[in-house]
C-alpha cells in the first residue's frame, strides 16, 4: 500500500512539473498553475508518506 501511495507522488508530481513546462512553453499561465498545483499536492502526498514510514520503524 505504501509503495503505491509513493508512486502516485512521484507520478503526481512528474505530471505537474510537464503540465508547468508546457504551460511556461506555450505562454498560458492557467497551465503553469496547475502544473504547480499538481507538483504541491504530489509533494503533500509524498510528505505524508515519509511520516508514516518514520513512526512504522
Amino acid at each position: 500500500m505504501a509503495h503505491e501511495e509513493k508512486s502516485k507522488a512521484k507520478a503526481e508530481q512528474a505530471k505537474g512539473k510537464a503540465k508547468e513546462a508546457a504551460g511556461r512553453a506555450v505562454g498560458n499561465e492557467r497551465l503553469e498553475a496547475e502544473g504547480r498545483a499538481d507538483q504541491a499536492k504530489g509533494d503533500a502526498r509524498q510528505s505524508k508518506e515519509k511520516a508514516k514510514d518514520v513512526f512504522r520503524h
